[in-house]
């Protein structure tokens, strides 16, 4: 079988929002806030880059000042991230890609503007970062660019947070990818 733009349009059909994950508790505005500001601190007044290596490269919901191609060595992507929400229901769970050590993963360095970094800092935390579970699933990771290795700001999976899978059978994998639809679409898109 091979995955078609006409097979993953079988898959999404409108699904009504079922709140946030079970047992997760969603990040309010003033922990968001105090995740800006360990963020900005670690920074330390340098310009951000973001490591993206997933949605944020066609859709990264910022303003992009640049990119670059980019490879983060000891990181891989993997369908690891077991998901009841966003483009999963309880009733059909799915997987999605998760950042995880080991590896290397290719994709891009994309710099938040400098004059609205901190706006679109929050924006991009706000949606990457969804529950106060799943807040040190941010860090800085070394990326090598075409001009050399950058610090990048990346999000990655704990299996002591998250509900990771290990190695599933392929059969198994494609099974809860291809039913799994949400209020955000499939996971097959």
């Amino acid at each position: 079988m091979e995955l078609t733009p006409d097979l993953v349009a079988t898959t999404i059909r409108i699904v009504e929002d079922e709140g946030p994950e079970p047992n997760w508790n969603p990040i309010s505005p003033e922990q968001l806030d105090n995740l800006v500001s360990r963020v900005e601190k670690e920074a330390d007044d340098e310009e951000i880059w973001v490591f993206a290596c997933g949605s944020l490269m066609w859709n990264p919901g910022f303003e992009v000042a640049a990119s670059e191609e980019a490879v983060a060595y000891g990181w891989h992507r993997a369908f690891s991230l077991r998901i009841e929400r966003l483009r999963a229901t309880s009733d059909a769970p799915g997987l999605m890609l998760a950042l995880r050590p080991g590896g290397s993963c290719s994709g891009l360095a994309l710099k938040l503007p400098c004059i609205t970094k901190r706006e679109n800092l929050r924006a991009l935390l706000a949606r990457e970062i969804r529950y106060v579970e799943v807040c040190d699933m941010v860090r800085w990771v070394a990326v090598t660019t075409p001009t050399g290795v950058r610090r990048a700001l990346t999000f990655w999976a704990s299996g002591r947070r998250s509900p990771l899978t290990e190695k599933i059978p392929l059969e198994e994998a494609a099974g809860l990818i291809a039913q799994a639809c949400g209020p955000a679409g499939s996971c097959a898109e």
